[in-house]
């Protein structure tokens, strides 16, 4: 009997969007510190994400979501936040969240998480959960 195909045994691949590849080659390979793979102008910049593949998928028109597309699970957010700001990024601020003096809120759950945005306007997070 043959075996399904199914998608848990594959990799995913993640897609986030600009409007100037110049700017997010960038942000993306020199800020966050990102390998890029390939540059396949003019559809999109790839860029090896810990394993994952990651197109920035270049477009004429951009409209960003009113929330979190691409986060990085990370083993100390507070270490992770500093070198990210010492990289240049700022951290958003969201009214009614008690975030720290990083940016940086905790979960009910306990969960620590930051957000940030690329250049394009597209929210990005750092997190780290616990055990």
């Amino acid at each position: 009997m043959s075996k399904q195909f199914q998608l848990r045994e594959q990799s995913i691949i993640a897609f986030v969007a600009t409007l100037d590849p110049t700017r997010a080659k960038k942000f993306y390979n020199d800020t966050l510190g990102l390998p890029l793979v390939s540059e396949e102008i003019p559809f999109a910049l790839v860029f090896d994400a810990h394993g994952t593949m990651l197109r920035v998928t270049i477009v004429k028109e951009l409209r960003t979501a009113a929330y979190t597309i691409l986060g990085w699970q990370v083993p100390n957010i507070t270490v992770a936040a500093k070198g990210l700001q010492k990289a240049g990024v700022q951290f958003e601020r969201y009214q009614g969240m008690e975030q720290d003096e990083l940016g940086i809120w905790t979960s009910p759950g306990g969960s620590r998480v930051a957000w940030f945005k690329d250049p394009d306007g597209n929210t990005l997070s750092i997190s780290e959960h616990g055990a």
